[in-house]
């Protein structure tokens, strides 16, 4: 969950809210301009690299240090650590410390326009200006002195026309004769953004895409190379007319190529998977989650959402790719106490992030990096998974407790992560019949730079609560050979509310659904030649997660969670262990109390 610049309700606890005067009403005119470039005539600054995200980009973000409650961090009341001071301080860091590494990004967070008392800036054409306490030198400067550096800079707006920007709508819109921002915005002042913060602004006026534009031709003046759009719907656990802001977010895109300076676009928070189709087309990344940070006296905890990423990346997994990225936020791994984590959370937080191909941007206080904390932001070997050619890694076993990720890799080897999310140590292993092969492998544990030899058929490790290992396997064995059955086979037998249904997207067509409240599917004539535990794979549609209970002939039940596939038009597989006898078995999925997944078939790997 976002809290930046505006009160939210959080998910799980009603976090510190800001006293803003724009949530009294309508806002009054518009505060007068300082000097400042805006009327377009700055030199803009050399054009970065190219903006396509070709890879997950890596950086620094204020936010984190921001929100948070650690000592000494906000001195001057909530979210005053964003100043011009702090920011180079951190640039310079960051260029001594982490730039040979790819870290690049120096991204001003929400604040910058605003006063300690969250009071705003705006220029003579409702554009934010920096706050002359926290950026006396303005944001061009900042930006060139970051450049000077080798680094890019990054800027940060909420979706929508604010309302203190508004002035009564008599405020001029920079380079657009006769429109004010009355003709930008919906007649009855309808608002918008996660924090109902800002006025919707009306696409259908063309005045609308003109202060879209005056506002990037700022910023790429200005010289800044990324733009954190926040706020946005649908999402922000917001829906509705009010809170769509596809348009908003086509009008950025259209404005900042305009500008001619590549400038990344990334999106927030918690995004409407439904609607993946338009960030895709029209930005660089996008969050998919509620905000990392605790809001408590660390800047993150396990429990506040950390641990949720396990749960809701899955269905976003496909959809992230060269050109953009699934964004989880910020990785604060660095710090230790401040931090708020074990170290074994810390590194398994690290190892998500990696293998999600997730952008890698710290919000630690990067002058004050603990060894441990340096050498997770720093190792080659994982970075390279995270800036490689290879797609994101994703759940191979079901999401409970202990699991098992993995990504095949061009070359043939896998990336396989393992992870212990119990709250007590536990054993984790990963079957080699998960990745599609049987018999021996090379393992490399990328953490710790070392090669573990070669392993038969599977690795076991025995991991600490929230615990991980990352590897690399190398098969040297044989590609398995499997046996599919069909779900909605005449063969098989459906209880209670279960039913046959049509599936595009499914292997012939067809899944078994209506698995809910003690309904249950029965694959009969499963035939194994030995008895043995046998890794099952299950493809299955699912818009949200789901549990079964999974049994053999009869025997007892093993509760899975299958993780989202993010609609009810797309499959996944995941693999479950399942006991099975010489001959002939009988496989059942049952609901339970509650709603299973639909299947849509089974596929069992044949014996050696």
């Amino acid at each position: 969950m976002r809290s930046p610049s505006y009160p939210v309700m959080p998910v799980r606890a009603l976090r510190p809210l800001v006293v803003l005067a724009l949530a009294a009403g309508l806002a009054t005119a518009a505060p007068a301009a300082r000097a400042q470039p805006e009327d377009g005539d700055a030199t803009a600054a050399t054009p970065a690299a190219s903006a396509t995200a070709a890879k997950p980009y890596m950086g620094w973000t204020s936010w984190s240090m921001q929100s948070s409650k650690y000592p000494g961090l906000n001195p001057n009341g909530d979210y005053s650590y964003l100043t011009e001071a702090n920011v180079l301080k951190q640039t310079d860091a960051l260029a001594a410390k982490l730039k040979k590494y790819g870290y690049e990004y120096i991204n001003i967070d929400a604040g910058w326009w605003r006063d300690y008392a969250w009071t705003p800036e705006f220029d003579k054409y409702g554009r934010q200006q920096a706050d002359p306490v926290r950026f006396p030198s303005g944001m061009k400067p900042v930006a060139d002195r970051i450049h000077a550096k080798g680094l890019k800079a990054g800027i940060y707006l909420p979706v929508g026309l604010e309302k203190e920007a508004y002035g009564g709508g008599k405020v001029p819109i920079w380079n657009a004769a006769g429109c004010t921002t009355a003709d930008i915005v919906y007649d009855d002042l309808r608002t918008t953004n996660g924090w109902d913060s800002a006025y919707k602004i009306d696409f259908s006026d063309p005045c609308a895409q003109k202060y879209i534009d005056s506002q990037a031709r700022m910023f790429a003046d200005w010289g800044y190379d990324f733009l954190k759009l926040d706020g946005v719907g649908p999402g922000s656990f917001k829906s509705g007319d009010n809170y769509d802001n596809v348009a908003d977010v086509a009008a950025w895109q259209k404005a900042i190529s305009a500008t001619g300076r590549p400038i990344h676009l990334e999106l927030s928070w918690s995004l409407d998977i439904g609607h993946a189709g338009d960030w895709k087309k029209h930005s660089n990344g996008w969050r998919v989650d509620t905000d990392v940070e605790c809001y408590c006296n660390t800047l993150v905890s396990w429990e506040n959402s950390v641990d949720d990423r396990w749960d809701d990346t899955p269905a976003w997994t496909r959809h992230a790719g060269p050109g953009g990225w699934n964004d989880l936020d910020s990785l604060d791994v660095g710090n230790g106490e401040m931090d708020g984590l074990t170290k074994a959370e810390r590194q398994s937080y690290a190892t998500l992030w990696a293998i999600a191909k997730s952008p890698l941007y710290t919000g630690d206080d990067v002058t004050k990096l603990d060894s441990y904390g340096l050498s997770l932001l720093t190792n080659r070997e994982v970075i390279a998974v995270n800036q490689g050619d290879a797609p994101p890694a994703r759940p191979v076993t079901p999401s409970d407790p202990q699991q098992v990720w993995a990504a095949e890799n061009h070359d043939g080897s896998y990336t396989v992560a393992l992870f212990n999310l119990a709250d007590r140590p536990a054993s984790v292993t990963a079957d080699w019949s998960t990745l599609g092969f049987t018999g021996k492998a090379a393992v490399r544990d990328l953490w710790n730079h070392e090669s573990l030899g070669t392993h038969k058929d599977r690795i076991t490790q025995a991991l600490p609560a929230h615990g991980s290992r990352l590897f690399t396997v190398t098969p040297h064995g044989d590609a398995l050979t499997w046996t599919g059955i069909e779900a909605e086979s005449p063969a098989n037998t459906l209880g209670g509310n279960a039913s046959v249904a049509d599936c595009a997207a499914c292997s012939d067509g067809h899944k078994v659904g209506n698995l809910y409240t003690g309904s249950e599917l029965t694959v009969n004539n499963v035939v194994v030649d030995k008895a043995g535990t046998y890794q099952i794979k299950v493809a299955y549609v699912s818009g949200d997660a789901r549990s079964a209970e999974i049994s053999a002939n009869g025997g007892g039940a093993t509760r899975h969670k299958f993780p989202s596939t993010g609609d009810w038009s797309t499959v996944n597989s995941v693999h479950v262990p399942v006991t099975l006898k010489a001959g002939s078995n009988t496989i059942t999925f049952d609901s339970g109390s509650g709603y299973a997944p639909d299947i849509d078939r089974i596929d069992v790997p044949k014996s050696s």
